[in-house]
This record gives C-alpha cells, structure tokens and sequence, in this order.
C-alpha cells in the first residue's frame, strides 16, 4: 500500500497536523448479515447503509474536514477491500490486531513510521459511526486543539438510567441512577499521538476506547457536545435507522457532506469517494 504522508523534515519546526485513524479491523458479530452474492457474512463496516459500504459514508465526512493531513484506515492483515482504490484523502494499512486497543496502537505506529510526529493530534473515530458529520468532526478540533489532554464527542444522557439485578422471572431493576452527570461516549476522541500511544501501551486491552485509556493515566479529557445521530451501528436493527437518517441527508442541501453541490439533484453522479466498486 502507498505512503502517502508528506515526508517531514526535521530541520524545519512545523505546528502540530491533525490527523484520523479509523479501526477497521473487527468482525462486528453483533450485526453481521448474510451479503447476497458474497458467499458469506460481510463485517459490518463493509456492509451496504444507503447504497454504499458503511465505512465510505464515514470517510465522506473526514474527507470534508480541510485541516487534515490524511485519514489512516487500520484494516487486519489480509483484507483487500481497499485494495486497487487509492484515493488522496485516505490510505489503508494493515495493522489491526485482535482488540480495538490492539488496533488503534497499530495506527498509531504506522503513522509515527510516516513522519507523523508525537505532539500531532489524532482523531479515533469508530468506521461504524456511519453518521457523524463534517462538522462535528470540525467541532471537536476546534474545541480541544488548545486543550492539554484532548476531548471526545459525546451526547449527555437523556433516558432515565437503571442498574439491573437477576430477579423472580428474569432481570429486575435494582436501582435508578442520576443522569445528571452521565454522558454517552462517541467518536471521533482526539488526542495526541504519543501521549495516546503510551496509554494504550500501558493499559493495553483493558482500554474500551481511547479516553478511558487517557482517563488511567490520570487525565481528564473534554466532553465536546456531539449528536444523538451520531451511534454506532451495532446491531442489525441499526442499518434501518442509519439507512434512513443518510436518505434524508441525501436528499436536500445537506448532500454536500458527500462532496457534492448545495441542491444538487440526487441523480447526479456520486462523488469520487464512493466511486470504488464493491
């Protein structure tokens, strides 16, 4: 697979680059679905949300954010999806490795191996976060790119929460908890790259995402607002929703998150992010 990080030269003090890394190297068992054709069960990220692999939906929204220096995809060792399709705005590696932990600190790797430095920011973001938009992504930079930790989107809890226990007949509620300081966790989290690599080194499996491996260091990374639309497809009632939410979106002036014009009919030819054939 090509490099295509600028080549750094070190006699030169440049500011910090911001930088995406996307894990794209699970199997996603909780949503898997038979892919008429294939022969076999897809993993999620590459199953079809609104007539394209879910993961292109996502890396149409960072290939609008301007002030990235590129978007690494960490795919498992052996997978072709994008395989014969460079695109500028993105490049795949393979270094995913059994948890998301694992994979994550491939990326990290792989982009210090490419001239990124310790001090640039990166930006995790789940490939099955199909939804998020441009300008959150935006948001989060420019809430945390001055912050001495880091942030993550997240969306304050709305539902009354309850802790549950084995009862009479199944599972009971044991507990109601206060929301008032409860927050749902999303992606993109942005941090910088050797700070996140020397966590993850450290807590290793144990982190579930990038900020709790932070928060084990002893940090307290910012909560950046995000969007209730902005979930992880996970299970296989997921895609209907996903499915109708980028339906909508296409359909009107939000169409230029995919790169199109503002009014666009939708007939037009689909931007060239989503030209690869699946």
């Amino acid at each position: 697979m090509s490099d295509l990080l600028p080549t750094y030269n070190p006699a030169r003090r440049v500011s910090a680059r911001f930088w995406a890394l996307l894990p794209c190297a699970g199997t996603g068992t909780r949503a898997l679905r038979t892919q008429a054709g294939v022969g076999g069960a897809l993993p999620k990220q590459y199953q079809p949300v609104a007539g394209q692999p879910m993961v292109l939906h996502t890396l149409a929204a960072f290939a609008g954010v301007a002030r990235l220096a590129g978007t690494l995809v960490a795919v498992a060792p052996g997978d072709t999806f994008f395989d014969g399709a460079p695109h500028p705005g993105y490049f795949a590696v393979p270094c995913g490795g059994p948890t998301r932990a694992d994979t994550v600190l491939g990326g990290l790797k792989a982009l210090l191996a490419r001239g990124a430095l310790e001090e640039d920011w990166v930006l995790v973001h789940d490939a099955a976060r199909c939804l998020v938009t441009t300008a959150q992504i935006d948001a989060l930079i420019d809430a945390c790119q001055h912050d001495s930790v880091g942030g993550l989107l997240a969306h304050k809890l709305a539902d009354t929460l309850k802790t549950a226990v084995d009862g009479p007949g199944g599972v009971r509620v044991a507990a109601t908890v206060d929301r008032s300081d409860k927050w749902l966790a999303q992606t993109p989290q942005m941090f910088r790259i050797g700070a996140l690599r020397r966590a993850l080194e450290q807590v290793g499996a144990a982190a579930t995402d990038e900020a709790s491996a932070m928060e084990a260091m002893g940090l307290r990374p910012r909560l950046v607002p995000g969007g209730a639309q902005n979930f992880k497809v996970t299970y296989p009632e997921d895609f209907a929703l996903a499915e109708a939410v980028l339906a909508q979106r296409l359909h009107g002036a939000t169409l230029e998150r995919f790169g199109g014009e503002r009014g666009a009919a939708a007939s037009e030819p689909a931007p060239a992010i989503f030209s690869r054939k699946t």
